[in-house]
């Protein structure tokens, strides 16, 4: 599978340019904010450059990432998921997740479940806040001391972007007279969650016989994700499922940050944005077109996906100007919490 580049986009993926941002008040900022919708309206994903992220921060989270996956297996269970599914934090070990997509029926989860998990290992974290829905779960200090204090810098830098892309969407949103800091109101919890990826090496074989998968297709669950892909990763991993129901990849890209549509933003524009269905594979066809060699190991990954969240209990109803107000009817989706639809999905996802 070959990429297909443009001056603009990357196997249809579009790329759009922040630079020229600013704090959302210009006409240069409205005509971002535009093109930015399009790109979410049409593919679901977009390449942001210029965003004001330095590049030396997500290279460094990038170092602990690796360093923390590094640890011993007793380390890293210092800071042990808690069972519960919803309960999003900590370290959770290779083989504990398995993806599922819109299926919550227990006994289907179950059967589900004896399938392989996805061959991937992950850290998870959110806001430091007090009093936060979900405390954070580290590992104690002495066992990778700076970790804890990397991982909540980012987790702020994170939320500084998230602030500039939703202000961008509003900006650009069709149809629906809102003001630039609709969503802002909405996010204020900073309900957000880091997620350190690590898709251990593996023989290119246990790809092809279905033996393992890195991530099954799915959608994520929330506004949006934000996600940083290893500018080190020559091999990439994620597929973007098109409109046009073909796979294509999209690879890391220095400088870039790849997000995505949410299901909750999906909902909330009564399916004007739509969640785009992706995946991680571990199976490439080789550049040349030779036969795949069975004996070959896939090489590891890391990646960072940062997911956007509006607060606990806002109620996620359909914005104005994404229905018919005479046709309730025409409302696809009934109001729902962020807190009751992103824990059901989660609880879904973990053994």
């Amino acid at each position: 599978m070959t990429e297909a580049v443009t001056d603009r986009t990357i196997n249809g993926i579009p790329f759009i340019d922040f630079g020229d941002f600013g704090d959302g008040s210009s006409p240069a900022a409205l005509a971002i904010g535009r093109k930015f919708f399009a790109a979410c309206k049409d593919t679901g994903f977009a390449y942001l450059t210029n965003t004001g992220m330095p590049q030396a921060a997500i290279d460094e989270m990038f170092h602990w990432s690796r360093k923390f996956f590094a640890l011993s297996e007793a380390d890293k269970m210092s800071a042990p998921r808690p069972k519960e599914g919803w309960w999003h934090r900590g370290y959770s070990g290779v083989g504990k997740e398995q993806g599922s997509q819109n299926e919550y029926d227990p006994v289907k989860l179950a059967a589900l479940r004896k399938t392989s998990p996805d061959y991937k290992e992950s850290f998870d974290l959110g806001s430091p806040a007090p009093g936060a829905r979900l405390p954070n779960v580290f590992p104690p200090p002495h066992v990778l001391p700076g970790f804890q204090d990397a991982c909540l810098a980012f987790f702020g830098a994170g939320r500084a972007l998230q602030g500039t892309v939703l202000t961008a969407l509003a900006l650009g949103f069709e149809n629906a007279a809102m003001p630039p800091d609709f969503f802002a109101p909405f996010h204020t919890e900073a309900a957000n969650q880091v997620r350190l990826l690590h898709y251990p090496p593996a023989p290119l074989s246990s790809f092809l016989s279905g033996e393992r998968g890195r991530v099954v297709a799915h959608t994520d669950f929330g506004t949006g994700t934000l996600l940083f892909q290893d500018p080190a990763d020559t091999r990439g991993g994620l597929e973007v499922e098109t409109r046009a129901d073909e796979w294509v990849r999209a690879p890391p890209i220095q400088g870039a940050v790849l997000f995505n549509i949410g299901d909750l933003l999906m909902r909330w524009s009564n399916d004007v944005l739509r969640s785009t269905t992706h995946r991680v594979t571990g199976v490439f066809a080789p550049k040349d077109g030779a036969a795949a060699d069975e004996d070959e190991i896939v090489e590891g990954r890391f990646s960072i996906p940062y997911f956007m969240g509006p607060n606990a209990n806002a109620v996620i109803d359909c914005i104005e100007g994404c229905y018919d107000p005479a046709d309730p009817s025409s409302k696809k989706y009934a109001p729902i919490t962020a807190s009751e639809y992103i824990d059901m999905r989660m609880t879904a996802n973990y053994a």
